[in-house]
């Protein structure tokens, strides 16, 4: 089993994967990187929307470093990332070294990576792990309350839960608000707005086995919706599902 560490270590050497299920027990955070004239917009958009955006960490301008994991490395030790120009898309590399400056910000925002581990541990299935696929993940037709000059629609992340686990899937996930916590719906895809959960905007199709039911929770990639809402010059984020490995116990954020 990975340690932390080790799995950023090998992300940093060149390995590029989803980051579902390494060093389990530990929590992992999605990664957004804004020009310092953003950073309020930013942080006031996770205080609004503690659901799709619990932040975890927010860095000082040109900080490369995190307390979430002493030593590591937010320019190189994630599997890949994404640069954003304009709201436009334009490349998904390994590592952000050359594209650096001083007045950028990193916001840590918890993942729901971080609970699939208790879930397992409550024996309930997490389909996207033994079918080895990245979460699938939609953008929706509910609005995240704005702030400042940043909106845009909620994301979720859908797993397949057999129905007559979905209570405990609830209970568990509902005891963790720092990586998003209970889910925000159970069932029908039409109800968010999603027409077929077989095309997933971000990630993987995951088959649902007999018996299953679609559990939707608040996703980290609701910024990134939003950054190709309002287009913003300049922003450096995870590429979905390949998210930052910290080194603190998903327990941490775990209440009783």
């Amino acid at each position: 089993m990975l340690t932390p560490a080790a799995a950023r270590a090998q992300y940093r050497a060149g390995l590029i994967a989803p980051t579902s299920g390494h060093a389990p027990g530990f929590t992992q955070a999605n990664l957004v990187v804004l020009p310092r004239d953003w950073a309020y917009d930013m942080l006031l958009f996770g205080q609004r929307n503690p659901k799709p955006v619990p932040l975890l960490d927010v860095t000082d301008a040109g900080s490369t470093s995190t307390v979430l994991a002493p030593g590591a490395d937010l320019r190189t030790d994630l599997p890949k990332y994404r640069v954003w120009r304009d709201g436009e898309l334009v490349d998904e590399p390994a590592d952000v070294v050359d594209l650096w400056r001083d007045d950028l910000v990193s916001f840590l925002i918890g993942c729901s990576f971080s609970f699939e581990r208790a879930l397992l541990d409550a024996g309930v299935p997490v389909r996207n792990l033994e079918q080895g696929k990245n979460v699938s993940m939609y953008r929706t037709d509910r609005e995240c309350r704005p702030a400042g000059r940043l909106s845009g629609p909620l994301v979720v992340s859908m797993r397949p839960i057999p129905a007559a686990l979905v209570a405990t899937a609830v209970q568990v996930t509902a005891r963790m608000p720092r990586v998003h916590g209970a889910p925000v719906h159970v069932g029908s895809p039409e109800a968010l707005g999603i027409v077929d959960n077989a095309r997933p905007d971000f990630g993987d199709p995951v088959d649902a086995e007999p018996g299953d039911v679609p559990v939707y929770w608040a996703c980290g990639v609701t910024p990134q919706a939003a950054l190709m809402e309002v287009r913003p010059p300049f922003a450096i984020t995870h590429a979905p599902g390949h998210m930052f490995v910290t080194d603190v116990p998903d327990a941490v954020y775990r209440e009783p």
